[in-house]
């Protein structure tokens, strides 16, 4: 049974994953209400950071390094020191101190995805490739970056959009309203049913299946850097999630943490969005 919502709300359900979304924008003022302050660069994090080039010894012996062979290195990859599962690593996405995925140059992102698909080509099992940004959304060190964990099988969220003949990026509810820009083959979307402002989709235009052996797979990456990159102009440095769903058509997901998941979302399964994602995409593509 559906519950009822107050005026000037819309209950969204998203088609494929079925996830149940309550779009109310009566809880939300204005763009910008969800701002956080800037993070400032102590000097003791700068002296403690393992990420940083010139602290190699501090981390477990790589798995990689982007050029491979190189002295001076772009991207490492290095065992997680404290893993959840088994085979679980680090992409360090730079030598050199930064916060976030938007503040990587081209160059930069170019090397975390060569990366990516180097490790991907290197073991078998589903890989699962993530990156939490400040520690409201996970993120143990401030440093920028990714984590890579394999499955033997796709995971649960990723199972639940395997839905034969459905597409959830071929065939999107909102249409071109939640287009906020294309480039190299891809494109960004505000999600239809999105759980939290401001959250995103990037995906290839045409249908692909395998984002490791896809060219589109850095222009995907240099798309959600953008889109962080006026998100933060918008609402300041924030924390957020993204990870990359190899399920059908793979995709990019950007959920920026400008909200709390509580009691309605966490006991109730109700995802409570007081920015409609038509509001986020018009926001975004200015």
């Amino acid at each position: 049974m559906t519950p009822e919502v107050v005026a000037e709300t819309e209950l969204r359900k998203d088609p494929l994953s079925g996830r149940l979304v309550v779009v109310a924008p009566g809880r939300s003022k204005r763009p910008g209400a969800f701002r956080r302050s800037p993070l400032e660069v102590t000097p003791e994090e700068l002296e403690s950071c393992p990420f940083c080039a010139g602290r190699e010894e501090r981390t477990p012996p790589e798995t990689l390094r982007i050029p491979i062979g190189a002295e001076r290195w772009q991207v490492r990859v290095v065992p997680n020191l404290y893993p959840a599962f088994e085979g679980q690593e680090v992409v360090v996405h730079t030598p050199r101190h930064c916060h976030f995925l938007a503040e990587l140059t081209g160059e930069e992102i170019a090397a975390v995805a060569e990366a990516w698909q180097a490790r991907a080509a290197a073991r078998e099992g589903y890989l699962h490739a993530f990156v939490n940004e400040r520690s409201e959304a996970g993120a143990s060190l401030p440093h920028t970056h990714s984590q890579l964990v394999w499955f033997d099988r796709p995971p649960p969220e990723v199972e639940r959009e395997l839905r034969p003949g459905y597409c959830r990026v071929c065939d999107p509810p909102g249409g071109a309203e939640l287009v906020i820009a294309e480039q190299g083959g891809v494109v960004m979307r505000a999600a239809w049913a999105g759980r939290v402002p401001y959250e995103l989709l990037i995906a290839p235009l045409e249908h692909e299946s395998n984002p490791w052996e896809s060219d589109l797979l850095e222009p995907a990456l240099r798309l959600a850097a953008e889109g962080l990159r006026r998100l933060h102009g918008i609402e300041g440095p924030c924390p957020m999630n993204l990870w990359l769903h190899a399920s059908g058509h793979w995709h990019v997901e950007v959920v920026p943490r400008l909200t709390v998941l509580a009691g309605i979302e966490l006991g109730a399964g109700y995802f409570v969005n007081p920015l409609p994602p038509e509001a986020a995409a018009e926001a975004l593509r200015t």
